[in-house]
């Protein structure tokens, strides 16, 4: 060993020594107080609000922010009913809802809705084609993004070409539709042209390869040969395979589904819970009530209170009616939120004996807006990442 390796092994083991010798002595020195007549109470710590106090426990400011919160909005709906009086009319709901003041007498919100069966049943037929190899591939697919694209147009087109005829919730409704049919007719052909491409990729002899291989690993296991052939052939005849799942009942079924990604074998439930549907019908007949209620007591008359500061300009006045719309605007999107992807959603799956329920996750924890789009949507996200 050189010299400067002895030196700088001395040097390590002296600064070794000396840490834990300090530390010997605060402990030393701590013991030593703590023997003191005068009871010491102190030792060195950090204020929790310091970073290096490591706490981390803020619950109950979170529950003294909530009460804030709530009474601030306590006292603007008293305000509010103070100010304008009870505006609730149930009869005005029915009126925008129906659009009796909007829209024409051929009601085509009602024709568009009744055409969209039109564009699912010609996918269907294009896809049955594509299956028994009438129809070849180019074709196929040109077929089918014609049918898509006049899917998207027809709602814009008419709705721009005859505006009068519709009313804002009619129109709304049937673009909303549409949207939803163009998602899930996307992933139905794209599904289907997966199962299509690995039929053809499948040779006879490479399916007798993977039933040789499928027997002799079952073979080494300890379970009977009977037992377990019994047990993959049930497995396999509740099990539906391209193309007996191009069928109306299928299709359809996928479309009413509250997801947008298509399966050959959705997961399903035994039965329907009838406490549990009763519930959410109960949450979305209410909830739907309060919303509306919110609209019409609330949101719409500050909306008309806030036309004349933004005509002239007024940046203070503005402002001021922008955060007082913040706190119905959140309450509207939050109720919304739950009827949408928690009431209506489980009410439909539940109908449906869809048992996949995992429309959301918990957004409410999200620390950036990345986690946040990613979390709040789940049919959406799952459809765009598939």
């Amino acid at each position: 060993m050189t010299a400067d390796a002895e030196h700088e092994t001395r040097v390590r083991t002296r600064r070794t020594k000396s840490v834990s010798r300090a530390e010997d002595l605060q402990k030393e020195e701590a013991r030593v107080r703590e023997s003191q007549p005068d009871r010491p109470c102190h030792k060195p710590r950090d204020s929790l609000f310091s970073w290096s106090s490591g706490f981390d426990n803020f619950t109950g400011l979170v529950n003294w922010g909530f009460l804030l919160l709530t009474m601030g909005g306590i006292r603007l709906l008293l305000e509010n009913f103070i100010k304008y009086g009870i505006r609730v009319d149930p009869e005005q709901w029915l009126i925008v809802l129906t659009g009796r003041h909007e829209g024409g007498a051929d009601h085509p919100s009602l024709i568009l809705l009744t055409y969209s069966v039109v564009p699912v049943v010609l996918c269907l037929l294009i896809e049955k084609g594509l299956s028994v190899e009438i129809i070849s591939y180019a074709p196929g697919m040109i077929a089918h993004i014609i049918n898509l694209l006049v899917l998207v147009m027809i709602p814009m087109v008419v709705i721009h070409v005859k505006p009068s005829g519709f009313s804002l919730i009619g129109a709304t409704t049937v673009c909303m539709i549409y949207s939803i049919l163009f998602l899930k007719l996307w992933s139905y052909i794209q599904v289907n042209l997966w199962c299509r491409n690995r039929r053809s990729s499948m040779s006879k002899s490479h399916l007798r390869r993977q039933s040789l291989s499928f027997h002799n690993k079952n073979e080494s296991n300890s379970v009977p040969n009977g037992f377990v052939d019994h047990e993959e052939k049930n497995a396999e005849a509740t099990l539906i395979h391209y193309p007996d799942n191009l069928n109306l009942k299928d299709i359809f079924y996928y479309i009413l589904a509250p997801t947008l990604c298509y399966e050959l074998n959705f997961p399903r439930t035994n039965r329907i819970r009838k406490r549990f549907l009763v519930k959410r019908i109960l949450e979305v007949v209410v909830g739907f009530q309060v919303v509306m209620c919110l609209f019409q007591q609330w949101i719409i008359p500050s909306v008309k209170n806030s036309l004349i500061p933004f005509s002239n300009m007024d940046v203070a006045k503005a402002t001021e009616r922008l955060l007082k719309l913040a706190i119905p605007n959140h309450l509207v999107w939050l109720i919304f939120f739950y009827l949408m992807f928690h009431s209506f959603l489980n009410l439909v799956g539940e109908l449906l004996h869809f048992a996949d329920r995992n429309f959301y996750c918990d957004w409410w924890n999200a620390n950036n807006i990345d986690t946040f789009w990613r979390s709040w949507n789940m049919p959406v996200h799952r459809w765009a990442v598939r």
